[in-house]
């Protein structure tokens, strides 16, 4: 640590926005899957609606649903991050690139597919944090 605490502050603020940015973009996932599921938060197209469990966008709705709500708490981070980053991924090439045949995401419109992607990928190589259930349940086993 430097004379001025730089590295302790630096270390703690990391873990600050860390936690801030997992639980902020945790949520907002999860209210895609819930819009698809439940029809919360505007429900699926015009009408509100929401998608059917066996379809393409039900299996989305569970993945953003289970890994949104997961991720922010921080539980089972890395597994669920990798899954969601996938799923993300998979968005991309097939709804977006795939439905308008423009690979540029200012023309196809999956900028959010794709910043989630790489922000899931993020958390998957990362974790989840001091400040989560993960490192809670970590913490935990170590005591016993």
């Amino acid at each position: 640590m430097s004379p001025d605490g730089s590295a302790s502050t630096q270390t703690r603020y990391l873990a600050a926005a860390q936690t801030a940015l997992r639980i902020a973009v945790g949520l907002t996932y999860f209210s895609h899957g819930a819009q698809k599921l439940l029809g919360w938060f505007g429900g699926m197209g015009p009408n509100g609606g929401t998608a059917e469990i066996m379809s393409r966008f039900g299996a989305a709705g569970i993945i953003e649903s289970v890994a949104g709500a997961g991720i922010a708490m921080g539980l089972l981070t890395r597994p669920l991050a990798f899954l969601a980053s996938g799923e993300m991924a998979v968005a991309y090439f097939w709804m977006h690139l795939g439905r308008s045949g423009e690979a540029w995401w200012w023309r196809n419109h999956g900028e959010l597919a794709m910043i989630y992607s790489f922000v899931w990928l993020l958390y998957a190589a990362w974790g989840a944090g001091p400040f989560s259930v993960d490192a809670w349940l970590k913490a935990r086993r170590s005591r016993t």
